[in-house]
């Protein structure tokens, strides 16, 4: 456990990592031949050469130009294909035309430039610009350079160093109380995390500002995975302000590109065929084209001419693509992949694959796996948190050692493919590679990482017996007072139920039964410095002894037990003594209110919405649906402050059901997928990764100048866009407050989408009116269906069926809350 900061690897076998190779993240454990092996992944040898061996789930697919030309700029496409390393310093694209004369060169592509825009003019709205308003302020800029070096972008890409956005506000004396915060982050940083020595690895963006628009550059930092599917470069979970911000940013000392080019037919042609010639379909697909190359075999020789030719090399093949990579480093690249050539067999045991795993995809430029890994000394103090207290552990990605041994596998999928984290005071997010780039991740770690230790089974409530009851209360007893300030004091440092803690603000302590094994948070508890040598956690298990010998007489593995089951019971658990309970009224004024956190109206992953007109609302970004609808006073909150804590609204709401509103059924009669329930009895959720099996995904949401949201999610492949405003009606002495609900589809095709408008006792009053309890719902002129919820029920369930067309389209619902 003592390794898990000791990052020497490099130093002892200097041919193990290459620093500052675009493919390989510096600080890694490979061997010469496992280097090679993936060196030879991440160049696609393959995709030309036979007798390459290749390791499933590894090769990086290149970046898909279909529709390149639509978010290129033409003028760096042509000097990008003439010379990639000139324009790219440190891509891994090989010169196709390094043989050519200069002339040869600038002819060929400026040819495959109008082929790559011709085939982009048609170009679905999936890659057509998606912001409506492109930031150009300074403000926008700014918010883009604490992002970028906050949320984990310096981690691949290195610091930059330039304040260009500071610069223009030298004479801004408003923010120096941020900027000494800031200050105080970094000195605080430089004792922080141990790293890597060595120059770092990053991956330059110096080729950014002459190759995107702002709007285009914007658009692939929202969903890089749309055109880079390999997942290089991962989905940072970023809004489309973000996104929008850190494009600002990057391309603030940048002369605007230009992103229009009258094709030339002749031009288009040529280049066609060029593209056909030059084997290029060998890596990029372009529908329609295959690959007619004759494949040649890469033999065992000593790579000296061919693709790793130098620029004066005697041996260079005519013809032959070259990959200009670091001189420094091409010597020990080809010394490593014919090493992997050499090697007879293609066996790697998970072990290797997992090593190699998280060097190709840069995981270990954030996180500690066994002796390898961690953030590079030079990008420590931009690692930051909101929690000081909480030393590295909450500002630091924690280590991935024992991880399979530690998070259940759900909870792994969660935040491997949805995003989830709990770790709200750190600023570094956990980006996102996609299922299908990491999809066997949490069971190879689930195979290699191994603990054991006690089970810790919760008792079943259906086949208990006496004792088991009496056990089951003194558990319960001894679980509370454990977590409480007459105990060990979880609560001081942990909120418990959105419940703020006293003095640190730690993980939820509810989320550990289900994101835990019971092993791991056994030997935690007894041993914290022993998984994190640097954390602030104590221990009240010191060598194993307990030191609180009148709980459960002070046996150790009971009382852990007892914490354990007490966690099991969720937000059903009592508060433990000493939990705060602080209760807050926000209103609205002149312009809209956000507050995120849990609330009965609105789940685990609520948001509350108030307007001006005091018609307020509730948002579950679990499942993507509009949940409840007050009029008055806003919410309540237990604790304040930025957005934190559970909340309930101040005034009676009305309920609307919490289950997914969007599905993709297979009949009109098919049932609605419902939000698995789960009660004291039958504890085990029946169905943990709801809504993202039915293809559910949050995108997270923007506000407009009043501060009103625009909520962003996925159905399938259907991106929905979701505001709601509200409008008053003054009639006589009464006022009518209705809210207007806008949804904005766009799908990449035609498609048909099931929107569940309403459930319970619902009566139709008009066309397209219908009612339920205090509510009245208006709907647009669309295929309405009125169904009981099962058979012989008199709850009724309102369905919409849309015809979503290719492109974007837009509907709108006016809800109307009733006095009676």
């Amino acid at each position: 456990m003592n390794k898990f900061y000791v990052l020497i690897a490099y130093l002892i076998v200097q041919v193990q990592a290459f620093a500052g190779d675009p493919s390989l993240a510096g600080n890694h454990s490979l061997t010469k031949l496992q280097s090679g092996r993936l060196l030879l992944s991440e160049l696609r040898c393959s995709s030309c050469h036979d007798g390459v061996p290749t390791i499933s789930g590894l090769e990086k697919k290149s970046p898909d130009l279909t529709y390149a030309g639509s978010r290129i700029s033409p003028e760096y496409l042509q000097r990008f294909i003439a010379s990639p390393a000139e324009m790219h310093p440190g891509t891994t694209m090989p010169d196709m035309l390094a043989s050519r004369t200069e002339s040869e060169r600038q002819k060929i592509a400026e040819s495959l430039t109008h082929f790559l825009v011709s085939i982009s003019t048609n170009a679905p709205p999936a890659y057509q610009p998606a912001f409506s308003e492109i930031p150009q302020e300074i403000s926008d800029a700014k918010l883009g350079q604490a992002l970028y070096h906050s949320i984990g972008c310096v981690a691949c890409h290195g610091p930059r160093e330039a304040a260009v956005v500071a610069s223009q506000n030298d004479d801004d004396d408003d923010n120096d109380e941020d900027d000494d915060k800031e200050d105080e982050q970094h000195e605080y940083g430089k004792e922080g995390q141990q790293g890597s020595k060595v120059k770092p690895s990053e991956v330059s963006l110096a080729h950014v500002g002459r190759k995107y628009s702002v709007r285009s550059l914007s658009e692939f930092l929202y969903d890089p995975l749309k055109v880079r599917e390999s997942g290089r470069m991962p989905d940072m979970n970023l809004t489309a302000q973000e996104a929008s911000s850190i494009a600002a940013y990057l391309m603030v000392e940048q002369m605007p590109v230009s992103m229009n080019l009258v094709t030339d037919r002749a031009m288009v042609e040529a280049g066609r065929e060029y593209f056909q010639s030059l084997n290029c379909v060998a890596c990029h697909v372009i529908p329609g084209m295959v690959s007619t190359a004759s494949r040649v075999a890469l033999g065992k020789s000593d790579l000296q001419g061919g693709c790793f030719s130098g620029g004066d090399d005697s041996k260079t093949v005519n013809q032959s693509p070259r990959f200009m990579l670091d001189e420094s480093k091409r010597e020990a690249q080809r010394e490593a992949i014919l090493t992997a050539l050499r090697e007879d067999t293609m066996v790697v045991s998970e072990q290797e694959y997992l090593a190699l795993k998280l060097t190709a995809f840069r995981c270990i430029s954030c996180h500690v796996r066994d002796d390898y890994g961690g953030g590079h000394e030079a990008h420590n103090a931009y690692f930051k948190g909101s929690e000081l207290n909480l030393g590295d552990d909450g500002r630091i990605p924690p280590p991935l050692t024992l991880v399979g041994a530690k998070l259940r596998p759900t909870w792994m999928k969660k935040v491997l493919f949805d995003g989830e984290s709990v770790r709200h005071y750190m600023e570094t997010r956990m980006p996102q590679f996609g299922e299908s780039n990491l999809a066997e991740l949490p069971g190879l770690f689930r195979r290699i990482d191994v603990l054991d230790g006690p089970e810790m089974k919760i008792p079943n409530p259906e086949s208990r017996n006496e004792d088991e009851r009496e056990q089951e209360k003194k558990l319960r007893a001894a679980g509370r007072e454990l977590l409480g300030d007459k105990g060990v004091n979880c609560v001081a440092c942990h909120k418990f139920n959105s419940k703020a803690a006293n003095v640190n603000q730690g993980i939820e302590l509810l989320t550990s039964y289900d994101r835990l094994e019971p092993a791991w948070f056994y030997h935690y508890l007894r041993n914290p410095g022993a998984f994190r040598p640097r954390t602030t956690m104590p221990t009240a298990w010191p060598d194993g002894v307990s030191a609180f010998t009148n709980i459960l007489d002070g046996d150790s593995d009971q009382q852990i037990a007892s914490i354990w089951y007490y966690l099991s019971l969720g937000t059903s658990a009592a508060d433990p003594s000493g939990v705060r309970s602080v209760s807050t009224r926000i209103e609205v004024i002149d312009r809209a209110i956000v507050h995120r956190g849990r609330s009965r109206v609105a789940g685990f992953r609520g948001i509350a919405v108030g307007l001006p007109e005091k018609l307020n609302y509730a948002f579950n970004a679990e499942t993507g649906t509009l949940s409840a609808i007050w009029q008055g006073n806003f919410i309540g909150v237990n604790w304040s402050g930025q957005g934190s804590g559970d909340f309930q609204p101040a005034s009676e709401p009305i309920l609307l059901a919490q289950d997914v509103s969007f599905a993709l059924l297979e009949r009109e009669s098919s049932v609605w997928p419902s939000l698995p329930v789960m009660t004291k009895e039958a504890p085990a959720n029946p169905d943990p990764l709801y809504p993202k099996n039915l293809g559910y995904q949050f995108r997270g949401y923007y506000v407009d100048e009043n501060s009103v949201p625009t909520f962003q999610y996925r159905s399938g492949t259907i991106e929905i866009e979701d505001r709601s405003g509200a409008i008053v009606e003054s009639g006589g002495t009464t006022v009518q407050r209705k809210l207007t609900r806008s949804l904005q589809f766009e799908s990449p095709a035609t498609d048909i989408l099931w929107f569940r408008v309403l459930v319970g006792e619902i009566s139709r009053e008009g066309e397209h009116v219908y009612r339920v309890g205090k509510l009245r719902v208006t709907l647009p002129a669309r295929e309405a269906i009125l169904r009981p919820q099962s058979q012989g029920s008199s709850n009724y369930e309102l369905l919409l069926r849309l015809e979503i067309p290719r492109g974007k389209s837009t509907m709108e619902i006016v809800y109307e809350p009733l006095s009676k």
